[in-house]
């Protein structure tokens, strides 16, 4: 995933990479802002397991049951909730990431989860339909003013990469955003939303099949053909892509007689 650019951010106190290295050397300095030789180990771990769910679920609940006041309690309760989602998990992960809002309710990457968990797993029924779109909402664009006026949290990470690892969270943010008004069936806020992720992101073809879809779904329909047409001139195209992308067409086409 592209986010991955964004691992940086998590060591938010910097040396720990650089400390990662020197006790693989055999040194075992401190970690900053840890009081214990097993906390600064804790906290190691809790980083080495990134890439692996089930491995950061065990880091952080062991470093937030040994060491409940440590420094690094938003970093361990930030890894579990997007772990709990990579396991498919998302009431978890939801449970998880309000936990982290309470230590600091500005963490964009957790108002993004749950945002985003929220726009896709609401459903016409559900009796707090609108409730939960517009926290959804809430959330999103919380997420985008928070990024906007964000300082790179880590002087390991270069200009280039804090900006483009902001890009690419703000395009998620309004693809986001463009799910809650399919969510309403407001199709021509929808495509406003997935266009402006596609063009913040234009690495992410699935951007412009959301923006297919919607303006479809409102009619345009010579505008959703055109924007297909884009996709599929894409060389190397995923084939779930590529197939949802010839639907959309072939409903628009059809559209049009």
């Amino acid at each position: 995933m592209k986010r991955r650019i964004l691992t940086g951010v998590l060591a938010a106190a910097s040396g720990i990479t650089c400390l990662m290295a020197q006790q693989q050397g055999g040194q075992a300095p401190l970690v900053p802002n840890t009081k214990s030789a097993g906390e600064s180990q804790a906290v190691i771990a809790l980083m080495q397991s990134q890439g692996n769910p089930d491995s950061a679920i065990k880091a952080a609940d062991d470093l937030l049951t040994k060491y409940a006041d440590t420094y690094y309690k938003e970093i361990a309760l930030t890894l579990e909730a997007q772990a709990y989602r990579q396991k498919g998990d998302p009431d978890k992960a939801i449970i998880y990431g309000e936990r982290v809002l309470e230590v600091n309710p500005k963490n964009f990457q957790t108002t993004l989860l749950i945002g985003e968990i929220l726009a896709q797993r609401t459903r016409e029924n559900d009796l707090d339909k609108e409730e939960k779109l517009g926290r959804a909402e809430k959330l999103l664009k919380g997420t985008i003013d928070n990024l906007n006026s964000a300082q790179k949290p880590n002087p390991q990470l270069t200009d280039a990469q804090w900006e483009d690892g902001k890009k690419i969270l703000i395009a998620e943010a309004h693809n986001g955003l463009g799910m809650v008004a399919l969510d309403r069936k407001k199709f021509d806020v929808a495509a406003t939303e997935f266009k402006t992720a596609s063009d913040t992101d234009p690495g992410e073809p699935a951007y412009n099949v959301r923006l297919a879809s919607a303006l479809q779904q409102q009619g345009k329909n010579d505008e959703a053909v055109a924007v297909c047409d884009k996709i599929l001139a894409a060389p190397q195209l995923n084939p779930t892509i590529k197939a949802v992308t010839e639907n959309i067409k072939k409903a628009a086409q059809a559209g049009k007689k």
